[in-house]
């Protein structure tokens, strides 16, 4: 039981899609997505971290397929997305472009959440034609888009290069994380989450994060650890709005107060007192509030008006 992917029962548990499609990225990465809700419905795609997989979002797939089509996928090499050569950030953007493609009609506008990596990866596909067609809105929760390992508070002392150079080799490990142990999860509490996060949010994410494969955990870090995206911040010009943890370890405030300040339309920055990186699984209906709302502002089928196509809008 040490090595499921995710947790079995309970609000974190991923309910079972309407339907699944495996999606084609233009190098011919394999990208597994999922589909749940109304097919008429409002759509919202989500995007998860490193590490991660479409069992992050269970608690917003749960609440929004009530009357949303909410389209889930996992980052190539996470979940059931087959690990692949490429690492970077146009893979990432890439891969969203193509589930964009393969799920969405033509001219139809969805929000778009990323999380984390999945916030970078919007960033990296900002000036994609797809995100420009379809991304009505966006929101970020608990990312950042550039000097991530310098800004990281994981290990516990003074800012420096000291402190850069050993969050660099602790996030960067190749060592298998193992099967999940009180240990782990003490561990795991204690890098990316809130000091009062519940055992059930605790047990949910633990499951995730190690069934991520070793090599595509540490060839991911490795990206992270170059990235510069600060470019791709400034593109992102559809409505924006920001969550983020506001003991955050991994992408502190700091990050989402420099989006709020470079974003062309940001609408919106709520820090979090207490809680950590993992937000949509420490705050699942203040996220999912969130994302509702967005689609409730700028989707016109959420308020029950005319789609206007892409072209009509410009």
């Amino acid at each position: 039981m040490s090595r499921l992917l995710h947790v079995a029962d309970g609000p974190y548990a991923p309910p079972v899609p309407a339907h699944e499609l495996t999606v084609t990225a233009a190098d011919g990465a394999r990208i597994h997505v999922e589909v749940h809700g109304p097919e008429n419905a409002p759509a919202v795609v989500l995007t998860h971290g490193w590490c991660c997989s479409t069992a992050f979002w269970a608690a917003q797939i749960r609440a929004l397929a009530a009357d949303h089509r909410v389209i889930a996928y996992d980052q190539r090499g996470h979940g059931r997305s087959p690990a692949n050569p490429a690492y970077g950030t146009e893979p990432l953007a890439d891969d969203l472009e193509a589930v964009l493609e393969a799920t969405l009609a033509p001219g139809e506008r969805a929000v778009i959440a990323g999380h984390s990596m999945g916030g970078m990866t919007l960033m990296a596909a900002a000036t994609r034609p797809a995100v420009r067609e379809h991304a009505a809105a966006v929101l970020l929760t608990s990312t950042g888009s550039a000097r991530l390992v310098a800004s990281a508070t994981v290990v516990p002392m003074r800012a420096g290069r000291v402190r850069t150079w050993l969050t660099r080799r602790v996030l960067g490990s190749r060592a298998p994380l193992g099967p999940v142990t009180p240990l782990a999860r003490r561990i795991l509490k204690y890098g990316t989450m809130g000091p009062g996060s519940s055992p059930q949010m605790v047990e949910a994410c633990a499951r995730i994060v190690h069934a991520c494969p070793s090599r595509v955990r540490h060839g991911w870090s490795q990206v992270l650890d170059l990235l510069d995206l600060d470019h791709g911040v400034r593109e992102l010009r559809m409505p924006v709005e920001i969550v983020v943890g506001a003991a955050d370890r991994l992408t502190p405030p700091v990050h989402a107060r420099a989006l709020a300040a470079a974003l062309p339309d940001c609408v919106g920055l709520t820090e979090l007192p207490g809680l950590g990186h993992m937000t949509p699984v420490e705050a699942p209906d203040l996220v999912t509030g969130k994302i509702r709302a967005l689609a409730a502002t700028y989707i016109p089928s959420a308020r029950g008006e005319r789609a206007v196509p892409v072209e009509e809008s410009a």
